[in-house]
C-alpha cells in the first residue's frame, strides 16, 4: 500500500535521540508530518537533519513536558501557530534516574519521574484531544510507550529490584505528591521503583482513555512495549557499567534486544498501520526477538487493568494537572 494514501500528521514527544527520533524518521518515511516536542527544538531540529529528514515534514515544538506550565504553553502554541492539524499523539519521553539519592523535583514541586513520564503527558493527552477530535484521519491514534518492567504478567515485571511497579493505596497521589511524598504510595523513595511506577501509570492511563473515550470519539488508545532497547539514551543516568553490560546481557544472554531503529519501525506500524486501529491493546513483540516475529495483545497486570485503580488514578491525576 502507498503509505501517503493513509498518511498524517503525528505529535511526537521527546525525539532528540533514540526510539523518539526513530518514530519520527519512520513516519516521515510512510509520508507522515511529525511535529516534535521537546525541551530543546534546535536539538530535535539537528538530530532530525542528522538523519537527512526533510525539513517540510518537520515541525519543532517547544514543550518541557514535565513542567505543566510548559505543556500548556506549547498546547496553546501549537493550536494558534502550526497550522496543522493532529491525528495522532505518540507519548515517548520518559527520565529514569536510578541513582538520585534524594526525588529531584518538577517546576510544580513533584517527583521527576512521575512528572515528566506520567502527569505532563496526561496533561498533554487531555489538552489535544479535541484537536484529535477533529481530525478526519480514519483512524485517529494515542499510543503511549509502556514498558515490560511495569507489567507483572511478564517476568520482567516480577523482578525485585528495586521494588516492581507497585502503586499500593495510591495515598501519595491522594496526599498531592508533593514534598515530602515522592511515591505513589506514599512510602520512602526508591528511584527505579518511582520510573516504574510512572510507566505503570502510563499504561493505566492507556486502558481509562479507552475505557472513557474511544466509543464517544472513535479515538484508538493503545500502548506498546517495541522491545529491549538496551541501548537507548533513557539508560544515560544508570551506572556506566550498567550502560555497557546491559546490551551485551540482552544482545547474547536474553535474545531481547531490538535496535533503535526497529522499535522506531514499531512504533509508527503502531501509530499508521491498519492492523493496528484495535483500542485498548497494548502491543507487544516479546521478550526474545525472533526474526519474523509479529506483534500480539500482551496481557496486562491486574493494577494496569483494573478499572477501580484507572478510575481513581485519572481522578487524582486530573486533580494534580489542574483540571479538577
Amino acid at each position: 500500500m502507498d503509505p501517503s494514501l493513509s498518511a498524517g500528521t503525528a505529535l511526537i514527544t521527546g525525539t532528540t535521540s533514540g526510539v523518539g527520533l526513530q518514530t519520527t524518521r519512520a513516519l516521515v518515511e510512510r509520508g507522515w508530518m511529525v511535529i516534535t516536542a521537546n525541551r530543546d527544538p534546535v536539538r530535535a531540529g539537528a538530530a532530525a537533519a542528522g538523519l537527512g529528514l526533510p525539513r517540510e515534514r518537520l515541525h519543532h515544538l517547544r514543550i518541557d513536558i514535565a513542567d505543566l506550565d510548559s505543556v500548556r504553553s506549547g498546547v496553546e502554541t501549537l493550536v494558534a501557530s502550526v497550522g496543522q492539524g493532529l491525528d495522532a499523539l505518540v507519548i515517548n519521553a520518559a527520565v529514569y534516574k536510578p541513582r538520585l539519592k534524594q526525588p529531584e523535583r518538577s517546576p510544580q514541586g513533584y517527583e521527576i519521574s512521575m512528572a515528566t513520564n506520567h502527569l505532563g503527558h496526561f496533561l498533554l493527552v487531555q489538552l489535544l484531544l479535541p484537536e484529535l477530535q477533529a481530525s478526519t484521519h480514519p483512524s485517529r491514534r494515542v499510543v503511549i510507550l509502556g514498558t515490560v518492567t511495569a507489567n507483572s504478567k511478564e517476568l520482567g515485571g516480577r523482578i525485585p529490584i528495586p521494588a516492581p511497579a507497585d502503586l499500593g493505596d495510591l495515598r501519595g497521589f491522594a496526599e498531592g505528591f508533593k514534598a515530602p511524598i515522592a511515591m505513589a504510595n506514599a512510602k520512602p523513595f526508591k528511584p527505579g521503583k518511582a520510573y516504574k511506577d510512572s510507566k505503570l501509570c502510563n499504561m493505566i492511563t492507556t486502558q481509562e482513555l479507552h475505557r472513557r473515550l474511544h466509543g464517544s470519539t472513535g479515538i484508538v488508545f493503545c500502548s506498546l512495549y517495541p522491545g529491549c532497547v538496551a541501548d537507548t539514551p533513557l539508560f544515560r543516568n544508570a551506572p556506566r557499567l550498567f550502560q555497557q553490560v546491559f546490551p551485551w546481557f540482552q544482545k547474547n544472554i536474553t535474545g531481547g534486544y531490538v535496535s533503535q531503529s526497529l522499535a522506531g519501525d514499531r512504533v509508527a506500524q503502531v501509530v499508521a498501520d491498519p492492523e493496528f486501529a484495535v483500542s485498548g491493546v497494548h502491543w507487544s513483540w516479546g521478550n526474545r526477538q525472533k526474526s519474523g516475529g509479529m506483534q500480539f495483545s500482551q496481557e496486562l497486570s491486574d493494577q494496569a487493568s483494573n478499572p477501580d485503580t484507572a478510575a481513581r488514578v485519572w481522578d487524582y491525576s486530573m486533580k494534580l494537572v489542574g483540571l479538577a
